[in-house]
């Protein structure tokens, strides 16, 4: 059993007619439910939707008030490694730009962890290249094993990996894994990925499977948007995560909204997706979901960062390098894609208290202290 036989039973095309063919008499039938069904979900992500904005918002709010509270999780990601093996398009690490490849020894790993842990961060976020050869399972067991004393919860985005390899991880420490599909519309995905293991669509469409069987604690979902429609992706999203809550149902979950972002490469979005897109895109998830904790990185821009904090994030990056050894060693290696809101964590801080909320460095401890 896996999320394909659900997958199979919807077509892309149908699901983009449907979306576009929804009427703002259908939205405010939707919005006078207490409950959102996938198919109100379909609704409020349509354009019709747009002049609804403010009330989803307004109602988004009250419900990641209602569940989360007055906090907003505070994480880094710490990059390991640029190393890949894959062809991605749209990715500064791709095996085909010819740059400096670089992978922390323990020496730096610990370097990296003695900055990160000044900042105030009892989460972290493991990030990598995907190169199963030279970053593989024991290079990311090491690691773990390596930093777990100085961290509550360690979480990770990384290759895809087989459901043994995820429970001997899970067994070292790791709490979380981030994994996104990039999209959902398979002729596309092999145009974006040509070469390496990431080419396996369904190898990867099948990872979250791995990981509820594995007993991963939380799993993180996404598309990056602008390879293909925003609206059809999120909706597959929504459909992967609705099928995983039923399915593994102790496991808990996490979306994040990547957009393309600049990086050594030539890809443009397919699609734009605008500022306001992505906000009504953000308050569409917290009406279908009440519990699913939604994520958003530095790759947004600074203005945006502090208005999407009172309508439905959960959690947020700051100060984040995406280069291996970015902290503290290598500042000229190669970035993953640039960010935009280039803060302090002390400066985020300070905002996410003057809109009356509190920064949480750590939530919950997986190791024993």
């Amino acid at each position: 059993m896996s999320f394909r036989e659900t997958f199979d039973t919807y077509d892309w095309n149908t699901l983009e007619r449907e979306i576009y063919a929804v009427t703002e008499a259908d939205v405010t039938s939707v919005l006078k439910k207490d409950r959102i069904s996938l198919d109100d979900f379909k609704t409020l992500i349509s354009p019709a939707a747009k002049p609804f904005l403010e009330e989803m918002a307004q109602r988004s709010h009250e419900l990641t008030k209602k569940r989360f509270g007055n906090t907003i999780q505070m994480y880094l990601p710490m990059y390991l490694s640029n190393e890949c093996q894959n062809i991605c398009t749209y990715c500064g690490f791709s095996m085909t730009n010819k740059i400096p490849r670089k992978t922390l020894s323990d020496a730096e790993i610990l370097k990296e962890v003695e900055h990160i842990k000044k900042l105030g961060y009892d989460h972290i976020l493991l990030v990598t290249g995907e190169a199963n050869r030279k970053v593989g399972v024991a290079y990311i067991k090491h690691a773990i094993e390596l930093i777990k004393e100085h961290f509550s919860n360690i979480s990770m985005e990384v290759q895809p990996m087989d459901q043994e390899e995820y429970e001997e991880l899970a067994e070292t420490g790791l709490y979380a894994v981030l994994v996104y599909q990039e999209t959902y519309h398979e002729a596309t995905y092999k145009v974006h990925h040509p070469k390496g293991k990431k080419s396996n669509f369904q190898y990867r469409l099948d990872t979250p499977d791995r990981l509820g069987k594995a007993g991963i604690h939380k799993i993180g979902l996404g598309a990056l948007f602008g390879l293909e429609d925003w609206r059809v992706d999120s909706f597959y999203t929504a459909l992967h995560l609705k099928y995983l809550q039923k399915t593994y149902w102790k496991t808990k979950y996490s979306i994040s909204f990547p957009r393309l972002r600049p990086h050594q490469g030539d890809v443009q979005p397919k699609v734009e997706m605008t500022d306001s897109d992505l906000v009504q895109l953000i308050c569409a998830y917290r009406l279908l979901d009440e519990d699913v904790e939604l994520s958003m990185s530095t790759r947004e821009s600074e203005t945006f960062r502090n208005n999407i904090i009172k309508l439905g994030i959960t959690s947020i990056s700051a100060e984040s390098k995406t280069n291996p050894g970015g902290y503290t060693a290598e500042p000229e290696s190669l970035e993953q894609f640039e960010i935009s809101d280039e803060r302090s964590t002390a400066e985020i801080k300070e905002m996410i208290k003057k809109q009356g909320y509190e920064p949480v460095f750590k939530d919950w401890a997986v190791f024993a202290e």
